[in-house]
């Protein structure tokens, strides 16, 4: 039997360290393997087309004309500029879409400098296409008999959901929206919150010159408007521009 010897100079090592390599069994693979880290995509935002936001400026309003009737039918009010607009439209009998886009000029300069152009000049649209269709919508839609709960739940429902449209194209009906969307870009803050935080709060004002039940069924359609926004409109939600 011819044994090689090692070259000169090699050490061997010693003999446990062979009994301890063969006797080690090869690592057997995993079963349930740990699935491989993929990093998350996220979509681009695809900026809308000027078409788009022209469909949805005039689909958000004409969602919030509709609720806006069924608020004045029932003698409701609402929060923000356009409860502001209810209550002197209450008060001095001047028609509503008068009243709202005057009230909502102040704001403009705080759209202008915090949000940009693109979006005060969609606002200011917006703001004037609900002044005009708020003062014509009695030839075109009225009411014969309206309960109070039904059109302060259903309007707030349909006014939320257009202002949803609106603020999800960059746009708003100006006062509290302008204000709600500029913290939710600054702070992460929910619009949604805000705006009801604040619409109640102006709700509650009418108390001075609207009978406390009116004002209770105007704060539950606050909140089923606002509830629209704080469930849908959220910073990372949307991502169209």
């Amino acid at each position: 039997m011819v044994q090689f010897a090692p070259p000169v100079g090699t050490v061997c090592p010693p003999l446990h360290v062979f009994h301890r390599a063969m006797s080690s069994s090869p690592a057997t693979p995993n079963p349930h393997p740990a699935p491989l880290a993929v990093p998350a995509l996220t979509p681009a935002s695809t900026p809308h087309t000027l078409v788009e936001d022209g469909v949805a400026i005039f689909t958000g309003v004409l969602l919030i004309s509709v609720g806006v009737a069924f608020f004045t039918s029932a003698g409701l009010l609402t929060g923000g500029t356009a409860g502001l607009a209810f209550l002197l439209h209450y008060a001095t009998g001047i028609g509503f879409g008068k009243l709202f886009f005057v009230v909502n000029l102040p704001f403009y300069w705080l759209a202008l400098r915090k949000l940009g152009r693109p979006f005060t000049l969609k606002t200011f649209i917006a703001v004037l296409l609900l002044s005009l269709l708020t003062e014509l919508q009695s030839r075109f839609l009225q009411f014969s008999q309206l309960q109070p709960l039904y059109a302060a739940i259903a309007g707030g429902l349909i006014t939320g959901t257009g202002f949803l449209v609106l603020f999800r194209h960059r746009c708003s009906l100006g006062g509290v929206g302008i204000a709600a969307l500029y913290l939710q870009d600054r702070y992460g803050w929910r619009a949604g919150k805000i705006q009801m935080a604040v619409d109640c709060c102006i709700v509650l004002l009418a108390l001075w010159t609207v009978e406390p039940l009116r004002v209770a069924w105007s704060i539950a359609g606050a909140i089923a408007l606002n509830l629209v926004l704080a469930m849908n409109h959220r910073p990372g939600r949307y991502m169209g521009t």
